[in-house]
């Protein structure tokens, strides 16, 4: 990636839910352009594989380990940000749970952990960066991974699409407000992308013809792929882009 128009050098970027999958991708994409990036996770050894891999390809990493729901657990790992002029200029709220079921399927306890983990837990985690930044009268970039499906619908997908209709609303609503701060809100909407969690799907026949008839480039995402457009909103680039959803697609909306 070239990094001349994406610099993103003495800045400090947060991707959650980074050992793994596409948040791995934005991590190593944000450190390819000078970022110091702090890959979380809940698992030990993930985390510190994701760690190892960034810094042998050159980036400035810092593991960060635990369950961003756990309020004083995550506030407690990320200590060292919180003072002096130390301060996450980059926050890249990553992190969410998947749960393919219809609306009728569902307790209402896993609606809730859903809505927590998804919305809850990024909107806590983005005042708390953005008081921070605000209070260092720094200017700021938040940025939440979103999904298609926050956009459109289907059956049996009710509680993951509500979740991400609020986090794409939620965006909406902090870029109204932080504005006037220098903090720029935005988000990234994946669509089919072969990640690990989907490798089961990315296997199949019927879900590679499908998307073959429904996306404008015929095939699944690889995980570098969401990498440009996380560092665009990231960067200088991005200065006076706000409030937007940004699909990463492959043209899946643009059909119907």
């Amino acid at each position: 990636m070239n990094r001349s128009m994406f610099a993103l050098d003495d800045k400090v970027a947060l991707v959650t839910g980074s050992a793994r999958g596409l948040g791995l991708a934005i991590a190593r994409g944000l450190a390819s352009q000078g970022a110091h990036v702090l890959v979380n996770g809940r698992d030990p050894r993930a985390v510190q594989a994701a760690c190892t891999l960034i810094e042998d390809e050159g980036g400035r990493v810092t593991g960060v380990v635990c369950d961003i729901a756990d309020e004083p657990a995550l506030h407690d790992a990320l200590e060292p940000w919180w003072h002096g002029e130390a301060a996450i200029d980059i926050l890249v709220n990553n992190v969410g749970i998947r749960d393919r079921r219809g609306m009728f399927d569902f307790m209402l306890e896993d609606v809730r952990r859903m809505l927590d983990v998804n919305v809850v837990a990024p909107f806590g985690l983005s005042r708390a960066v953005a008081r921070r930044l605000i209070d260092l009268q720094r200017p700021g970039r938040i940025i939440n991974i979103t999904s298609i499906a926050g956009l459109i619908a289907n059956r049996g997908d009710a509680a993951y699409t509500a979740a991400k209709g609020a986090l794409g609303a939620m965006t909406r609503a902090m870029a109204a407000e932080l504005g006037t701060h220098g903090i720029t809100v935005n988000a990234v909407a994946p669509g089919f992308f072969a990640t690990e969690q989907n490798a089961r799907l990315a296997d199949d026949v019927k879900v590679a013809e499908h998307l073959q008839r429904r996306t404008s480039l015929g095939r699944w995402g690889q995980p570098a792929e969401i990498a440009g457009a996380v560092a665009f909103l990231a960067s200088d680039a991005a200065s006076y882009v706000t409030g937007e959803t940004l699909a990463v697609d492959g043209g899946y909306l643009t059909h119907f």
